[in-house]
């Protein structure tokens, strides 16, 4: 059993061991990591650690207390806005991360659900076979069906909206798009979804978590970008990552919605209890001052101008990888706009080159349907797509030739 030390030791001694503990986690900092972490490099790093530092002890939870953190997350989320299209009267708030956002966005859902009347039971929502399994985790914590649909047969790996419309029923809470998904890279039909989910009168939701702070600057750089946020009318929510492609400190995201009238299902409001009165717009209680500070420092920083020169170095890395793989025999899965990619092999199974590419030193992750390797690249990235092209080859080969070691556990966890 592990117990607290009676006497304290001294920080420099626990700082050298934690530097130490650190040796053997996965080498980010030196673009070894294509999953994680979201490296900016070193400028937008000091940022972060500043920003955070100076709000690290103030509590999100009092905006009372400090009006100065409530600006600020007001702030960031006008700016998060104003990038999706939110329409007059959009609003929002930050949270932890996309978990945290999409679990909002679904109890926010289901009590807006339940205001107009829907059915308690048999509530569900429909989403494709590719979004991400948030969603079923806050289902699991609601009590909520989960009904996933194939992705459209023609090879796009995208959302098939037909097939999504006909698991709608008069209980579903929430259909689901994806901009982009995170397996492929991919970006779902929204305006698609969004006819048919007018059509049935259901709550169209659309996870932004990895797209919503890159897709805004991609388009403003070029590349052709669909309509995916809320330019759509549809789109009643989105969930959209600050820490993700905004580079900004862990833990921060955003979770929007089309109007105050919709937002108002979210917050948790009581005052039957002893103590003095809550309201929480999310589900933390204590919201870490240093989030916030940090994401607001990052955006103000780095401004239209950063994004748009950082997004389209990414863009650009992941053409140089397309290229790259595509020279070793690898089929790109879908057609990816945006900083994810997933490749497979018709000759070597991925999940064996991953093996082989994590025992040369890379971190990255494999998507199961179909069997790819995953990429989730940085503007560090840029730096490092020869060596990386390098050591998969060297993989691809050692798995041809039946020469690979044992295999290797790949999960996103």
């Amino acid at each position: 059993m592990i117990t607290m030390p009676e006497k304290g030791r001294d920080w420099s001694e626990v700082r050298a061991e934690m530097i130490q503990r650190g040796g053997g986690d996965a080498q980010w900092r030196d673009g070894k990591t294509a999953v994680y972490v979201f490296n900016a490099g070193p400028d937008i790093s000091a940022v972060q650690h500043e920003a955070y530092g100076l709000y690290m002890a103030e509590n999100g939870l009092g905006p009372l207390a400090f009006p100065s953190l409530a600006q600020m997350e007001k702030e960031v989320i006008g700016m998060g806005l104003s990038l999706l299209h939110g329409p007059e009267g959009a609003t929002g708030a930050m949270t932890s991360g996309g978990t945290d956002s999409i679990t909002m966005a679904m109890k926010t859902a289901r009590d807006y659900a339940r205001a107009q009347g829907k059915p308690r039971e048999g509530q569900n929502v429909v989403l494709a076979q590719s979004a991400h399994l948030a969603f079923d985790k806050a289902a699991h914590l609601m009590d909520i069906e989960i009904r996933r649909v194939p992705l459209k047969t023609d090879g796009s790996y995208k959302a098939d909206p037909a097939a999504m419309g006909d698991a709608v029923d008069e209980a579903t809470l929430m259909m689901v798009g994806s901009a982009p998904n995170f397996p492929h890279g991919i970006i779902d039909p929204i305006a698609e979804l969004g006819e048919v989910a007018a059509k049935k009168g259901v709550w169209l939701h659309v996870d932004a978590c990895v797209g919503g702070y890159f897709a805004p600057f991609a388009r403003m750089n070029g590349v052709p970008v669909p309509a995916f946020d809320f330019e759509v009318p549809a789109v009643h929510s989105m969930s959209a990552d600050l820490h993700k492609y905004g580079y900004c400190a862990k833990g921060a995201s955003t979770v929007l919605f089309r109007s105050e009238e919709l937002y108002s299902h979210m917050p948790f409001d009581m005052a039957g209890w002893s103590g003095a009165p809550m309201k929480t717009p999310t589900l933390a209680g204590t919201r870490p001052g240093g989030a916030i500070s940090a994401a607001w420092g990052v955006m103000n920083t780095l401004g239209v101008e950063g994004y748009k020169r950082l997004q389209g170095q990414v863009c650009a890395t992941r053409e140089r990888m397309e290229e790259g793989v595509k020279r070793l025999g690898f089929e790109i899965v879908g057609n990816p706009m945006l900083g994810l990619m997933a490749f497979s092999h018709p000759d070597a199974h991925a999940f064996a080159v991953y093996g082989e590419i994590y025992r040369r030193g890379w971190f990255t992750s494999v998507t199961k349907e179909p069997p790819s390797l995953h990429l989730m690249l940085s503007p560090k990235h840029a730096d490092v797509v020869d060596a990386y092209l390098s050591d998969l080859e060297a993989s691809l080969k050692a798995v041809m030739g039946g020469t690979s070691g044992p295999g290797v556990e790949a999960r996103y966890s």
